[in-house]
């Protein structure tokens, strides 16, 4: 169980530089369009509210359940925790012009290297 748990929060660990990296890159085209974010309270409130970062979103409640689980009894973790691999699995399958978070997932990847070295250590964590 120990093991599980420390893989968990390995992977809690990358998942949180990965959303961190993609709130960067979305930062960056967002103020080419929409202009300068002048503080980290509005990028804040622009990630959980404006449109332009709702995609993000999945990668969130990924970490917020990860979080759950890390808090949780022993059996829960044990019975989730393959699920919540298999999601971050699917999630993080970039596809261009595919549905939502893909096809986004995707630009982020072919625009930003600090995505794509974030992205490869979550790949890297992942179990197989």
């Amino acid at each position: 169980m120990d093991s599980v748990v420390a893989q968990l929060r390995t992977l809690r660990q990358v998942l949180l530089r990965l959303h961190k990296a993609l709130v960067d890159s979305e930062r960056v085209t967002y103020e080419r369009v929409q202009g300068r974010v002048a503080t980290r309270g509005e990028l804040l409130q622009l990630v959980i509210h404006d449109s332009w970062f709702v995609w993000l979103h999945p990668v969130s409640g990924l970490i917020v359940r990860l979080d759950s689980l890390l808090e949780g009894d022993e059996a829960t973790l044990s019975a989730e925790a393959p699920g919540v691999i298999n999601e971050i699995r699917q999630l993080l399958t970039p596809a261009e012009g595919g549905p939502g978070f893909a096809s986004h997932y995707f630009e982020a990847l072919q625009r930003d290297p600090a995505v794509v070295l974030a992205h490869a250590e979550v790949m890297r964590t992942l179990p197989a």
